[in-house]
């Protein structure tokens, strides 16, 4: 099977549709796989929303991430559940598109996303259109098949600087080849957004445990993301330098600044909340 439309695409079929203004979609989290992580969650969600836009302006441009105002994790996703997707688009045209969505367990929140912008830019430079086009034309139909996704290989941080409670630093080393840039994207490969953010919520939860200490009853958990900027894309084969902040906690709860750079320049930011327990 072609990793195209396989290694990371996570929408299974489009359930419903009013062209350009909301969508519902269902994707069904292969049981094969050993854990399917929260920013992956959003990941379906942002797919949906960028479906309904590409059909909307005629598959002229796609778009990319950028702004997120708002992510809230309300629990975890089990291998082998069925995500239900829901996305409103709050504007569309061939410059952008910006939109607010969720994602669904049996009818139980998942995620949410909240006032989220993606600008267009000309969808071939990153896949052809045409194939684009059939694709879309099948989700709304037949639907794709299941148990394409295989799972991502979690990235490897290594550490670097850092204080201890208040700071850390890791370095991610991108791959130069990896199933996942045969759909992200064809043409030109991007890193995924939402895997840098993986990355940056697990060293800051290695931070937030430092920071917290004995006062943490519970696992710590992501519950809140917010002001995420995607400043520019990350090719395959970069040093990305991640880094967390304490900016500050109560009793079980902790908020933190995230960075990403790349050979000194700024590429993301975001904020974090992370806690004991679930939510």
């Amino acid at each position: 099977m072609s990793d195209h439309f396989a290694a990371f695409s996570f929408v299974d079929r489009i359930t419903a549709i009013e062209p350009g203004v909301r969508g519902r979609a269902v994707f069904a989290v292969p049981g094969s796989i050993a854990v399917f992580p929260a920013c992956l969650v959003a990941e379906a969600v942002g797919q949906l929303a960028a479906w309904i836009a590409m059909a909307r302006i005629d598959f002229r441009g796609r778009p990319v991430a950028a702004l997120a105002t708002e992510t809230i994790f309300h629990g975890e996703v089990a291998p082998g559940s069925r995500l239900e997707l829901e996305v409103g688009i709050e504007s569309c045209d061939d410059d952008a598109v910006a939109y607010s969505g969720a994602a669904r367990v049996a009818g139980v929140q998942a995620i949410e996303l909240k006032h989220c912008l993606g600008p267009m830019l000309p969808v071939q430079e990153f896949d052809a259109p045409e194939a684009m086009r059939e694709r879309f034309e099948l989700l709304c139909t037949a639907g794709a098949p299941g148990e394409r996704f295989h799972g991502v290989p979690v990235p490897r941080l290594v550490g670097l600087d850092g204080v201890a409670g208040k700071s850390a630093r890791a370095l991610l080393q991108v791959p130069r080849f990896a199933p996942f840039f045969a759909d992200h994207f064809p043409r030109r490969p991007v890193f995924p957004a939402t895997l840098l953010l993986d990355s940056q919520i697990r060293l800051a939860l290695d931070l937030a445990r430092v920071a917290i200490g004995a006062a943490a009853t519970a696992p710590l958990t992501p519950r809140r993301m917010t002001h995420v900027k995607m400043r520019s894309f990350i090719a395959p084969g970069q040093e990305v330098v991640l880094g967390a902040e304490f900016v500050a906690a109560d009793a079980d709860a902790v908020n933190l600044r995230l960075s990403a750079s790349t050979a000194g320049r700024v590429v993301a930011t975001a904020r974090l909340d992370v806690g004991a327990g679930t939510v």
